[in-house]
């Protein structure tokens, strides 16, 4: 057992835990949280309404309206706004690479690329020419490469720069022994692929579309992943979950209608639609 004390210093005081060594990030996650809440402190706000939003890893903000999308500077300040009228709603936004933003147009099957300038580079991407046109997920991959879900064959297919296929799960449903494959949200970190179905948990991929393992966590929307660590939303709140040591924290936060959260870099974003609040 370990005697951990954490200097809180927004609470000015200490916070003595008697733990294992395994749980012992858990409780410092854990103590951040408490003390973002002691003391009134007040979170940054921007106020935009937005039916999701995104982060990148420098902390700009994404915020996501139907067929636009609108970036806010990590200090909260307006940058600049992309819409294509052409293609419809934005159905999802990968901001990992901060200089290549990728946007996901379900409808009219089309992906589009954006700068940090939010500048379109090159014509946006059919994947109907691809061969997936019942693509229901899309995420970015490492060097450029991107990732699909093909509802039509229910399998994971990744693509290099040039948009050549160079790996394939082949047919979950037949792999995974199962009846439905239903995912709602897709992202790969570390060399790992996550396919989140909320009925069953996260499934976890190599980069080559070899299986690794399911995550027990049902019912999720989207999460993030640092490590061994998921950072999800659970109810009221946000819960941190070692899948490797099988531990889960969960803090509730002070906002009504919590729709969604995203926790970045010792930073909590919590969004209620029409405001997004910043914690740290």
């Amino acid at each position: 057992m370990n005697h951990i004390v954490i200097s809180c210093p927004s609470c000015k005081t200490f916070v003595s835990f008697v733990v294992s060594a395994s749980k012992k990030l858990h409780f410092i996650l854990f103590v951040f949280l408490l003390c973002s809440f002691q003391n009134d402190t007040k979170p940054q706000i921007i106020k935009k309404a937005h039916d999701y939003f995104t982060v990148d890893n420098l902390g700009n903000v994404f915020f996501i309206k139907e067929n636009e999308m609108v970036k806010h500077l990590a200090n909260g300040n307006y940058f600049n706004r992309y819409s294509n009228l052409k293609l419809g709603n934005i159905t999802s936004v990968d901001a990992t690479n901060a200089l290549r933003i990728m946007l996901f147009y379900k409808d009219y099957q089309q992906l589009v690329f954006v700068d940090n300038q939010l500048t379109q580079k090159n014509d946006p991407v059919s994947l109907e020419k691809l061969g997936h046109e019942q693509t229901e997920l899309a995420s970015v991959s490492a060097n450029n490469g991107i990732w699909l879900f093909n509802k039509a064959n229910n399998e994971l297919v990744r693509f290099d720069e040039q948009l050549k296929q160079i790996a394939s799960t082949g047919n979950l449903k037949q792999m995974l022994q199962t009846e439905e494959v239903k995912p709602n949200f897709l992202m790969e970190h570390n060399g790992n692929v996550f396919l989140n179905c909320p009925d069953i948990g996260i499934y976890v991929f190599d980069i080559f579309g070899t299986f690794s393992k399911i995550i027990s966590l049902k019912g999720l929307k989207n999460f993030q992943v640092n490590e061994n660590i998921i950072y999800f939303q659970k109810d009221n709140g946000i819960c941190s979950y070692n899948y490797k040591l099988f531990d889960e924290v969960c803090k509730p936060f002070p906002i009504n209608k919590l729709s969604q959260t995203v926790f970045l870099k010792n930073k909590a974003y919590l969004s209620n639609n029409d405001s997004l609040f910043v914690f740290q």
